[in-house]
């Protein structure tokens, strides 16, 4: 296992870069601890697996370095890395049985033959694959293979880090909640540096201590899933986190108080007079039906179970508000009130800090 450190990091597929757009990934510095889970979470063509790949040794990065605790791997082979990589489609031998697919990391790296028994045994277990173990891959569904991976990755004990590549893609949906709460006892039990990157939020969240959220090649924020939640960086995590996503409102701000659509709205602290597109942020739980308020226009109410979204709008504006099943919804209701507590403020999409926070 390994503390990965990202140094400067940035990358161009183009041999000369001229402008921001060249740059598949913006430059970037984190460091993940020793035993972490980690997330790389963001929309297709946004970078993830680019930073993967840099991760381990498939790709050389245009700028800076990659380091295994202190030990700089940047130009470093992928043989070298002692990493293990679950790709997004399955890779396995069809040839061979799931058994020889799960021993065959084991054994190029020559060991007893009792201990790859006993290693492959265990991953069977893990991942459900016990009564299958002498079938040939061949004859298996994508996401039975796909399992096969997942365990060939993680059939090794001393690697520095266990790379996912949207590992979940081809399977089953009634089986993804199942592998990602495995993966989870897995990183619990064995304590492997892991990183998954997906573009799905639910998988990011439910798999990782902290997640990194990434849009066009660059790193927007980085932290807890919680943090990501309460406390969005830039309005793209706002929006990308959560379902709904927070609703974004332009407004005028002065001091602890924003104007949205001519309705005065309460802040929880005094803000210094920001400068540029000025919005605020609020969660869709944080909002309720109210007598006074911002003006709202209901247009339909989802039920989804424990709770129900009423979507509408707001000058214009996507709203959404979610309200308890039981919670009753006033009849006709034209007006929304806000948490202050609860509000962001955001200049040119990316959140500002109170004056007396900043100061």
């Amino acid at each position: 296992m390994a503390r990965i450190t990202l140094d400067s990091l940035a990358h161009s597929y183009s041999a000369a870069p001229k402008g921001d757009a060249d740059w598949a990934l913006k430059p970037m510095s984190l460091t993940w601890r020793d035993g972490g889970a980690y997330a790389l979470l963001g929309s297709s063509g946004c970078g993830k697996t680019t930073l993967l790949n840099i991760i381990s040794g498939l790709l050389r990065p245009s700028r800076g370095r990659v380091l295994f605790g202190d030990r700089d791997v940047t130009d470093l082979p992928t043989t070298d890395r002692n990493i293990a990589q679950v790709f997004q489609f399955p890779v396995v031998y069809d040839t061979m049985t799931v058994r020889q697919n799960l021993a065959f990391p084991l054994k190029n790296r020559g060991l007893p033959a009792a201990q790859i028994a006993a290693r492959v045994d265990a991953v069977a277990r893990m991942i459900g694959m016990v009564d299958t173990l002498d079938r040939r891959a061949r004859g298996l569904t994508a996401d039975a293979k796909q399992k096969i991976s997942l365990g060939r990755g993680m059939v090794r004990q001393d690697v520095n880090a266990i790379l996912f590549d949207e590992p979940l893609t081809v399977i089953d949906p009634q089986m993804k909640w199942e592998l990602r709460t495995q993966l989870k006892a897995l990183h619990r039990e064995f304590g492997h540096t892991m990183i998954y990157v997906t573009h799905d939020q639910t998988e990011a969240l439910t798999f990782a201590d902290e997640v990194v959220v990434m849009s066009e090649g660059r790193v927007l924020q980085a932290g807890t899933p919680q943090s990501l939640f309460d406390a969005p960086a830039h309005t793209f995590v706002g929006y990308f986190i959560g379902s709904p996503g927070m609703n974004l409102l332009d407004a005028q701000v002065q001091g602890a108080t924003a104007l949205v659509a001519g309705t005065a709205i309460p802040l929880a602290a005094p803000y210094a007079a920001p400068k540029g597109r000025v919005q605020i942020g609020i969660r869709p739980d944080a909002a309720r039906p109210a007598a006074e308020g911002l003006p709202f226009r209901l247009l339909r109410t989802e039920d989804v179970g424990h709770h129900r979204i009423l979507r509408g709008e707001i000058a214009g504006a996507p709203f959404n508000m979610v309200v308890p099943e039981d919670e009753p919804i006033p009849a006709g209701f034209d007006r929304v009130a806000l948490d202050p507590a609860r509000i962001g403020v955001f200049v040119d999409d990316w959140r500002i800090e109170p004056a007396e926070r900043a100061a």
